[in-house]
C-alpha cells in the first residue's frame, strides 16, 4: 500500500514502479487537498465517528505500507474546533492500535518518508531548494555510500539500545526540567531507517505509572496543524496533572483530555541523527535531531513493552544540548547532548 497526497504524485508513481519491479502488488491511496478539512469543518457527529471499513481492510490485508508526508498547507486545520479533532482521533484509534499490533507481531512492515513541498519549506522557514537539500542531507543520501552510512549508524544505535536495556531508571535534568521514570523490563528500539526515513533515534515506553516531575519542551509541539509553544508538563504517578503553554494552551488541554491514556507517556526517546541540523516543524525530522530527547503522550508501542492505549500519540521535543544531564540508575551518563564514555 502506497499512501500520499496528490502533490507527491511523481514520487508515488516512481514508488509504484519500484514495487512492481520487485514482484509485489502495489495499491495506491491518494489523498485530496481539503478533504480532511471539509470533514472536520462540516461533518456531522455521525460522520466524524464513522470508521471507513476500507481503511480497516487496508490495515488488515496489507503486508507493507509506504506513507508519504506531503503537505500543501501545514496549517489547514488550525481553525478547527479541537473537540472535533479529538473526536475524529478517537474514532480512528482502532486503526492505530491495529497497525501497532500487527507491526509488533512482525505481520506488517511500514515506513514513513517526507517529500519536500513549498508548504513544508515555509514551515521550516527555508526556500524549497534549501529544504530539499535539508531533506536529502538528513537522509544521508549525499554520502558516497548512503547504505553503508545507515548501517554504521544502525550498529551504533543497536549497541546503545542494548546498554539502555540494562538500565532501570532515568532522570532528565535541564532548564525547567527534572523528570524521572522507570524503564525496568522495557525494550529499547534502535531506529535505523526501517520504519521512518530519515531515522536516527532509540526509544522505549516508560513504565506507565512511574513518570514523576516536570519537563519544559524547547520547540513548538506541532500537532494536527497547530503549533503549541513553550509546553510545560508536570507528572505525578505517571499522569499529567498540569499542562501549560504560552500559546495554544486550550488545544493542549483538549488533546490531553482526549481519553484516559492521553495523560500518560507512551514513548521516550533520544534523538541521535547529527545530520538533522534544524528544527522544521515536521516531527519526522525534529524528533531525530542529535542531542535532543522527546516524549510522546498517549499510545505506546507494544514492541517496547508499553501497555498504554490512547487515540493520541503526540511527540514533543526537548533540546538537551545546553545545561542538561541524564542520569541512569543515579549515574551521570549524558551531558549537553551527548552520551559519555563511548556509549554511542
Amino acid at each position: 500500500m502506497i499512501e500520499g497526497a496528490s502533490v507527491s504524485t511523481d514520487f508515488l508513481v516512481a514508488l509504484y514502479r519500484c514495487v512492481l519491479a520487485v514482484g509485489a502488488h502495489p495499491v495506491t491511496r491518494v489523498g485530496l487537498e481539503g478533504v480532511r478539512e471539509g470533514l472536520l469543518g462540516h461533518g456531522t457527529d455521525a460522520q466524524l465517528d464513522w470508521l471507513n471499513p476500507r481503511s480497516v481492510d487496508d490495515i488488515e490485508c496489507a503486508d507493507v505500507r509506504i506513507q508519504i508526508l506531503a503537505d500543501t498547507n501545514t496549517r489547514s486545520l488550525s481553525a478547527i474546533d479541537p473537540t472535533r479533532q479529538a473526536r475524529v482521533s478517537r474514532s480512528r484509534s482502532p486503526i492505530l492500535s491495529r497497525v501497532l499490533e500487527r507491526s509488533a507481531a512482525g505481520e506488517f512492515r511500514w515506513v514513513i518518508v517526507g517529500y519536500p513541498t513549498n508548504a513544508a519549506a515555509q514551515e521550516a522557514q527555508m526556500s524549497l531548494r534549501d529544504y530539499e537539500d535539508f531533506v536529502f542531507g538528513a537522509a544521508m543520501l549525499e554520502r558516497d555510500d548512503p547504505v553503508a552510512a545507515w548501517r554504521e549508524l544502525g550498529t551504533r544505535l543497536e549497541r546503545l539500545g542494548a546498554w539502555l536495556g540494562t538500565v532501570e531508571t532515568l532522570r532528565i535534568v535541564g532548564p525547567d526540567t527534572d523528570l524521572s521514570f522507570s524503564v525496568r523490563g522495557r525494550t529499547w528500539i534502535p531506529c535505523d531507517g526501517t520504519f521512518n526515513f530519515p531515522d536516527g533515534e532509540c526509544f522505549t515506553s516508560p513504565v506507565e505509572d512511574s513518570v514523576e516531575g516536570e519537563i519544559r519542551f524547547t520547540y513548538p509541539a506541532v500537532f494536527h496543524g497547530r503549533a503549541v509553544e513553550d509546553v510545560r508538563l508536570r507528572f505525578v504517578g505517571g499522569e499529567v496533572v498540569e499542562a501549560e503553554a504560552s500559546k495554544g494552551r486550550d488545544f493542549l488541554e483538549q488533546m490531553v483530555a482526549m481519553d484516559e491514556g492521553a495523560r500518560r507517556v507512551g514513548e521516550f526517546s533520544f534523538g541521535l541523527n547529527e545530520a538533522v541540523t534544524a528544527f522544521t516543524g515536521e516531527i519526522l525530522y525534529d524528533e531525530k535531531i542529535g542531542g535532543t530527547a522527546h516524549l510522546a503522550l498517549g499510545e505506546a508501542y507494544p514492541e517496547s513493552g508499553g501497555v498504554n492505549r490512547s487515540a493520541l500519540h503526540w511527540d514533543m521535543v526537548c533540546d538537551l544540548r545546553q545545561e542538561s544531564e541524564v542520569y541512569a540508575d543515579g549515574e551521570l551518563v549524558y551531558r549537553n547532548g551527548a552520551f559519555l564514555d563511548g556509549r554511542f
